[in-house]
């Protein structure tokens, strides 16, 4: 695992899907960063309180990578009191949210942190890069699943919004990362057929390996 990065037990309440802390930097102005809503439970509860207390309200985010990780998001910010960022095409689906921000085609929330939109699996499903010394690393969310052990790739199932938008979305994270990057990669799906290896390492040649053709 990288260092500063903490995987939540699979969520129930967002289909098994997966929910990631990684720990930021006030002194660097890097927020700590919670990739979609985790299970309101009490092991939870503790790991994000005592993250609260380091940081207080305005040092974390919470981004919401589909619909899929939405979960418990709303208990969550009321607790956090963080920002979340979300797609505008889904944030019509969070009424009343404290601090809720939507964003367009992308954003830059915070140093070395970057959002893409990549509609496909759902209609505001997005992805996160965040890049800076010692760290390199995509959370995927759901525009790729695991198939086996090191390899991610898009799915079609019975819940996606749009494929084809879904592999043009994958095209369009590739052109858009920095050449090389990332070092590894965080998705939002179950993780079970990666074999107890919660992240896909060499990220980068991860992505450059899919084929897209339909």
């Amino acid at each position: 695992m990288a260092e500063g990065l903490q995987l939540f037990a699979p969520n129930r309440r967002t289909q098994g899907g997966s929910s990631w802390l990684l720990h930021g930097d006030a002194r660097c102005g890097q927020p700590d960063l919670l990739v979609d809503a985790p299970g309101f439970s009490e092991a939870n509860l503790a790991v994000l309180d005592q993250r609260r207390a380091a940081v207080g309200a305005d040092g974390g985010l919470i981004v919401l990578t589909s619909r899929e990780g939405h979960g418990e998001l709303r208990r969550w910010q009321q607790r956090l009191g963080w920002r979340v960022l979300v797609q505008e095409q889904e944030a019509y689906l969070l009424p009343g949210v404290e601090r809720l921000e939507p964003f367009g085609e992308g954003c830059e929330p915070a140093p070395d942190v970057r959002l893409l939109w990549t509609p496909g699996p759902t209609p505001g499903a997005c992805v996160l890069h965040v890049q800076r010394p010692g760290l390199d690393g995509l959370f995927c969310g759901r525009l790729l699943v695991p198939l086996e052990p090191g390899v991610l790739a898009p799915l079609r199932t019975a819940r996606t919004f749009h494929w084809l938008r879904q592999l043009a979305s994958v095209e369009r994270l590739r052109a858009w990362l920095p050449q090389g990057s990332p070092a590894w990669i965080a998705t939002g799906a179950g993780l079970g057929a990666l074999r107890g290896e919660p992240l896909v390492r060499e990220g980068s040649a991860c992505l450059q390996r899919l084929s897209l053709v339909c």
